[in-house]
């Protein structure tokens, strides 16, 4: 009885740790750390993990249906690129708009390649990343690109001020996004649909669902996400550089694991990965609050990383050891074995 009280606690301690780990940080650092506890230290954490908290959506929803999406880094660049290039020519309005098409349409390649050619989602991403990251240097020259307009520092200053303490438009964005999938995964058929392609493909296709359409949709969305993401962060800095995705890739990987998402799939939510890459942001930022280096950071950041791979690796053996088990089936032979070797220890002594 105490040996099942205490597995169940763990499993409830496993199912809501990113709300552990989030209270943790938060309140280490609200108590410790100078200058944490602010209203303009909280808008500038929440403003800082926008861009990676909306790619995060989409990539959430490609781990839960158990596949991996490695170009969201440079689809967040290509379409920050396109937004800006082609600006003078189609208007924010158009080049936002080609932009987002043109994540999409990485994304339904990869969907197609993955759901119809049946390629290990991690060979189809790798080589995605890598052919978008040759179309960016040639499109861009190698150079940074930028607009300097009055209406690009007006859309700029729009997206960062303060409609309430705490929110921005920028930040208000991302809000909306996050509350419409994770609504959509939790109280509609076609969200409680990638949990059952992500838990058993084979299972989902018997149910009559059409497993292809799901995987293609997940990665659509993962690339229409990153693509967001990319255009919000280059309208607010006005500028894109070649590096504004790379680390996305690392940061979003991690914290959707931590939040709960299985790299297996059919477990995780889009909010658990959000407030999992709030908790990290806090971390960081608390790192630099205290006056220690960017090594320091980095440091943190590996250690997190590890933390993750042997966690998931964990996690993975621990799925595979019990697929299959019945635990009211294994209880109840474990006490017939038990009765067994009481009537033969009984047998033998008289």
């Amino acid at each position: 009885m105490r040996r099942s009280g205490k597995i169940n606690f763990l499993a409830q301690g496993d199912k809501y740790r990113i709300y552990i780990l989030f209270v943790v940080i938060f309140g280490f650092m609200s108590i410790f750390a100078p200058k944490f506890f602010s209203v303009f230290n909280f808008t500038t954490i929440l403003n800082a993990i926008a861009m990676n908290a909306t790619v995060a959506i989409g990539f959430t929803v490609v781990m839960i249906c158990g596949q991996l999406d490695l170009s969201i880094g440079t689809v967040i660049t290509f379409a920050g690129c396109l937004t800006l290039g082609l600006q003078p020519l189609l208007g924010f309005p158009g080049s936002i708009a080609v932009a987002v098409l043109g994540g999409a349409l990485v994304g339904f390649l990869n969907g197609i390649l993955v759901a119809k050619a049946k390629i290990n989602s991690f060979i189809v991403t790798l080589g995605t990343m890598t052919i978008l990251q040759g179309a960016i240097y040639q499109y861009s020259g190698g150079n940074s690109i930028s607009v300097t307009t009055d209406e690009a520092f007006a859309i700029s200053d729009f997206l960062q001020v303060s409609l309430l303490p705490l929110l921005t438009p920028r930040i208000l964005i991302t809000l909306i996004l996050v509350v419409a999938v994770e609504f959509m995964l939790r109280r509609t058929r076609a969200g409680r649909n990638f949990y059952i392609v992500g838990g058993n493909r084979n299972t989902a296709w018997l149910a009559g669902i059409n497993t292809d359409r799901y995987l293609i949709g997940a990665f659509v969305l993962s690339s229409v996400m990153a693509a967001i993401g990319g255009v919000v962060s280059v309208l607010v800095s006005t500028a894109a550089t070649l590096k504004l995705g790379e680390i996305s890739l690392m940061y979003v990987i991690s914290a959707t694991i931590i939040g709960g998402t299985a790299m297996s799939g059919g477990k995780g939510g889009v909010l658990r990965s959000v407030i999992a890459i709030l908790s990290l942001e806090m971390l960081y930022t608390g790192i630099i609050l205290f006056g220690l280096g960017n090594e320091v950071k980095i440091f943190f950041a590996g250690l997190i990383l590890a933390y993750v791979v042997l966690y998931e690796a964990y996690a993975t053996y621990r799925h595979e050891k019990n697929l299959g088990q019945r635990p009211e089936l294994m209880k109840e032979l474990a006490t017939r074995l038990s009765t067994k070797e009481k009537k033969l220890l009984g047998s033998r002594g008289a």
